[in-house]
């Protein structure tokens, strides 16, 4: 019996999506770690702390008290409660336990909201340099991504100006990441007034904000949400957040939202179909997270903090760099283009950002992800969510890289 071809097989909307770059460069770097090369690896969003204590000892008794079961599709009664009070404590905004969405990590939320909303041709303004899930996720929901720019010359931030001339009739969300994924730029709550302003202009559209990085943020900067800033949005606002990144939970995969009743259910009816509730554990661990001491979230805030101070630093002294200094997250993004056009001690000629970066590790030993990868060609997503010392020494490297090229 013969077998079916591969492009009979997968369906049309595959074609649509790509592998998730940073995830394909991240196993590149564990393959050559396990071959026995030397390989310093920084292109995980990921922190590098261990989960607090009293999180995993709050999931330890969930194991023993026998919370094992399914739950409800969007979460445990308690843990909602637990998000609407925290929403409710950092930002001032009212949501009701019926009005929160838990899911298996921040990218089912987002994917969730898209697939329960677009219809082929709907449109999705997303500012670039962007996560790389979010073009892809709207693709496989059958929307159109719009791209627009945001250059370092205005902070890698949209302006109110871009935002009005990118709204058409068929615009449905604009997706905002605050802090971003990869420069590492947050609106102040200024800047996101002036934005939420046009909005307001444009009653059809809605708003998607991903604020997974909120409690990262530093020089003094004040995080603000975008119902926070206008609470006349909240009826079109799905405000997502999670565990991952705040409290070193990445692997917990646990991500939510507070989200217009609507939706909730819109959503909740799409994850009964897919995945039904997250971990029972995690939700357990998620509560603790949220209700217990957070002290262990400012210790880590202010390590990233310094690490940030010292690659900025670092990166500058680099022949060919330039790094900005972000306001929040644990990424920086400094341009290659000063080492473009040049030629690696290995032979390599860096035509572009990828040749860069693959060169760099492959040659330098440090793995990062090019700028392209962003949809911001030029430049490298660099994660300071590492050891201050491993930092130093990853820096080092990529200055030597630099300086041998010819």
């Amino acid at each position: 019996m013969n077998a079916i071809p591969p492009a009979a097989l997968t369906a049309e909307r595959l074609d649509r999506i790509s592998p998730s770059q940073t995830i394909a460069i991240s196993a590149k770097a564990r393959a050559m770690k396990a071959d026995g090369r030397d390989v310093i690896s920084l292109s995980a969003g990921e922190p590098d702390f261990e989960t607090p204590r009293n999180i995993k000892d709050a999931a330890i008794r969930a194991i023993e008290n026998g919370e094992t079961r399914y739950t409800d599709v969007s979460g445990t009664r308690k843990l909602r409660e637990a998000v609407a009070r925290k929403f409710k404590r950092d930002h001032g905004i009212d949501y009701k336990p019926e009005e929160i969405v838990v899911s298996t990590g921040g990218k089912q939320v987002i994917f969730n909201a898209m697939v329960a909303t677009l219809d082929k041709g709907d449109e999705v303004i997303i500012p670039a340099p962007c996560w790389v899930s979010y073009p892809d996720i709207v693709s496989l929901a059958d929307g159109t991504p719009v791209i627009v720019e945001a250059g370092p010359n205005q902070g890698f931030k949209i302006t109110p100006e871009q935002l009005e001339a990118a709204i058409t009739p068929k615009t449905k969300w604009l997706m905002l990441n605050n802090p971003c994924n990869p420069t590492g730029a947050a609106y102040t709550r200024e800047e996101l007034k002036a934005l939420t302003d046009v909005l307001m202009r444009h009653p059809n559209v809605w708003v998607f904000t991903d604020d997974i990085y909120e409690k990262l943020v530093f020089g003094g900067f004040t995080f603000a949400t975008v119902v926070e800033v206008e609470p006349g949005l909240k009826d079109r606002t799905v405000t997502m957040n999670g565990c991952s990144k705040a409290y070193a939970m990445t692997g917990w995969r646990l991500g939510f939202a507070g989200v217009p009743l609507p939706l909730a259910k819109a959503m909740d009816k799409l994850q009964s179909q897919s995945t039904s509730n997250t971990s029972s554990i995690t939700q357990a661990a998620a509560v603790e997270a949220l209700d217990g001491p957070q002290d262990t979230v400012e210790e880590m805030r202010r390590a990233f903090e310094r690490r940030r101070d010292m690659v900025v630093r670092l990166l500058n002294e680099c022949p060919g760099l330039h790094c900005n200094t972000p306001e929040g997250a644990f990424y920086v993004f400094p341009s290659v283009q000063g080492c473009l056009g040049k030629t690696t001690a290995g032979g390599r000629k860096l035509a572009t950002d990828e040749d860069f970066v693959m060169a760099l590790l492959e040659e330098g030993g440090v793995a990062t992800v090019h700028g392209s990868a962003f949809l911001f060609p030029g430049y490298m997503r660099i994660s300071y969510a590492e050891g201050d010392e491993v930092l130093r020494e990853a820096c080092a490297r990529i200055k030597r890289f630099c300086a041998d090229l010819k």
